[in-house]
């Protein structure tokens, strides 16, 4: 029993060491001799830029001009704004830029992104699509960028390079940005190592053809592009100059919500797709899904077990039970952190481990979801403070 008792303590730092660590370094290990190349294109294709959504009438504005903006031929540009629904200004504001060449689809009712996304594909004249947010901002040079890594027609997926960003007045969650960071620093190994396993649902680039295929409404589109990608041949990629300003979710639960929202279509989109995981077909993609993925959702749910392991050794080890005290001490920390109001700057040290107890709460509430099974509510975008144009 108590063998049995410490392996469960030590599963956590396991997951944590391999998911964090060690896979890091074996990708860079695998692309250590590779380089990254992009060709600028001749002729400049055709692109499609969707945005869904819904009572953005703060942010939307910003947005399109954004995409108005961009270095690309605006006659070979389609801007198409989906509307889920809204019953703000949205409508209104989008049909402003309808002399520049801005377009709107209105659904007739709310039916979620990913539905939305679905209903427009006939609507689409372009042989790139690009998929973007109403509350982040591509940087001007990010269309053009992403168009120039899909010349390699071995690429089906080209996604953009996340910068976190905030206003100078707001002080919370600030360790987001340390996350967003190490991500994409993740993403640019499995880019040399052959291709990532998820776009950025903030901004990317994908083939018509793929993105016409349906996905279903209760799954991830911006994961399943990758996935989708890679059962048809192709690979996905991620565009390091290809910048994409996200601003930081204004509190701790606004950003608790999207990653429990976000994980839990993420384990879906994973199930539907599970013939990936198969290593005898689909090899390094296969290992690569595993190790970004699975290990890192193993990594909060080992706790729970962990815990149990420390209970059981705390009755005859003095430093089991320290442990556990420390453990439970971390965690009133950490809701103390959650309930530190957002106009004082929050000291860095709470900002970190609350953060860190929050992303790993989600992740178990989002497993649950899945396990028990759950009525996936209507998409609601995430609210961010709008971003500087």
């Amino acid at each position: 029993m108590t063998h049995a008792a410490r392996i469960l303590v030590l599963l956590p730092f396991i997951l944590i060491g391999y998911a964090y660590i060690v896979y890091p370094v074996l990708l860079w290990l695998i692309a250590r001799n590779r380089k990254l190349s992009a060709s600028p294109v001749g002729d400049r294709p055709l692109v499609s830029i969707v945005v869904p959504a819904y009572n953005e009438e703060e942010q939307i504005r910003g947005a399109i001009e954004a995409l108005i903006a961009q270095d690309y031929p605006h006659d070979r540009l389609q801007i198409l704004i989906l509307s889920d629904a809204s019953t703000d200004r949205t409508d209104e504001i989008v049909t402003e830029y309808r002399s520049r060449g801005v377009e709107l689809l209105r659904m007739p009712v709310r039916g979620g992104k990913t539905a939305a996304e679905n209903a427009s594909c006939a609507l689409l004249r372009g042989e790139i699509i690009i998929n973007s947010d109403s509350s982040v901002r591509l940087h001007p040079t990010a269309v053009r960028l992403l168009v120039d890594a899909m010349a390699d027609p071995g690429v089906g997926v080209a996604s953009t390079r996340d910068v976190s960003i905030t206003r100078a007045a707001q002080t919370s969650n600030t360790t987001e940005a340390g996350y967003v960071d190490y991500e994409m620093r993740v993403r640019r190994l499995e880019t040399l190592a052959g291709g990532i396993v998820g776009a950025s649902g903030s901004g990317y680039a994908i083939r018509a053809k793929l993105h016409r295929l349906p996905v279903r409404a209760d799954l991830s589109r911006d994961f399943s592009a990758a996935l989708t990608a890679r059962s048809h041949g192709y690979s996905a990629v991620s565009v390091d100059d290809a910048i994409c300003y996200v601003p930081r979710t204004a509190s701790l639960k606004a950003e608790y919500k999207r990653k429990v929202r976000t994980i839990a279509r993420g384990v879906e989109t994973l199930l539907h797709n599970a013939h990936l995981l198969d290593p005898t077909k689909y090899g390094l993609f296969s290992w690569k899904l595993v190790s970004h993925k699975i290990f890192r959702w193993m990594v909060p749910a080992s706790v729970i077990p962990a815990a149990i392991g420390l209970i059981l050794l705390s009755r005859s080890n003095v430093w089991a039970a320290l442990a556990l005290a420390a453990g439970v001490a971390g965690g009133l920390v950490a809701v103390l952190g959650a309930l530190w109001p957002a106009s004082r700057q929050i000291p860095r040290v709470l900002s970190v481990l609350t953060f860190a107890v929050a992303a790993n709460v989600a992740v178990v509430h989002a497993l649950a979801r899945v396990a028990y099974g759950h009525e996936d509510h209507l998409w609601e975008p995430t609210r961010r403070s709008p971003a500087p144009n």
